[in-house]
């Protein structure tokens, strides 16, 4: 498969995934997931930045690289370890409980992410597969995040009385 049309796709859904953090960022009500989605949102961004730079340096016959990556990698596990310990506390789920569905959304959205990434890297070799392969982490990191904020406000919600 030609990686250009790789990027190309992963782009428009990076660019997608943005906009959705951005815009329910500013509709959620728990200030805790507001911050998630608003770094999100600028993860997103940095996603875009790389897989620009991918683009414009096969426009220059240049291979694809992962090393760029390796660091923005190892920060986005850094904020999703410290998203997760600082926002999963049970007054945080209580309170992000109306949100269940943006939370689900969210996971959805990354674990789609990661699964394009996961079988595009199946598709090609070398540097591009590596490449390809990292984003995949990146994504199931926040898959994960977004998975267990959900699962345990959801768990919250069905022990709450009646009316919430």
């Amino acid at each position: 498969m030609d990686i250009r049309k790789i990027y190309e796709y992963a782009l428009q859904r990076e660019h997608e995934g943005k906009r959705f953090f951005e815009e329910n960022a500013a509709r959620l009500s728990h200030a805790a997931a507001v911050g998630a989605f608003k770094e999100l949102a600028a993860e997103e961004q940095r996603h875009i930045e790389f897989i620009e730079s991918q683009i414009d340096a096969l426009d220059k016959g240049q291979p694809a690289s992962s090393e760029a990556l390796s660091k923005e990698l190892a920060e986005g596990a850094f904020f999703s370890k410290r998203a997760e310990s600082e926002m999963l506390d049970q007054t945080v789920l209580e309170a992000m409980v109306p949100d269940l569905s943006v939370l689900r959304v969210a996971y959805l959205i990354e674990k789609d992410f990661a699964e394009y990434y996961e079988a595009s890297a199946k598709q090609v070799t070398g540097e591009g597969r590596k490449v390809l392969e990292m984003l995949a982490k990146w994504e199931r990191g926040h898959e994960t995040l977004f998975k267990n904020m959900h699962d345990k406000s959801y768990e919250l919600y069905t022990q709450m009385p009646w009316g919430g």
